[in-house]
């Protein structure tokens, strides 16, 4: 299993969109994003570098695994 890179958030948007995501919503610094088939939904902060603890979760709740985020960055 691959470690988890250090990304921000510019970096995870762009690559759950490779993944299938869409931006529904922007709050503040967060944006939402949404896919239909499977449903999921996360949100992203704007952060310079995201949390290992954080962008865990949102790999875990999107259904990706650390080498398939890997490959979409």
């Amino acid at each position: 299993m691959t470690k988890l890179p250090d990304v921000s958030g510019k970096q995870c948007i762009k690559a759950l969109e490779r993944a299938g995501f869409k931006i529904v919503r922007v709050e503040g610094s967060h944006h939402y994003m949404r896919r239909s088939l499977p449903f999921c939904q996360v949100s992203v902060p704007l952060h310079r570098s995201l949390k290992k603890g954080l962008l865990h979760g949102l790999l875990r709740a999107a259904g990706l695994s650390v080498d398939d985020f890997v490959k979409l960055l």
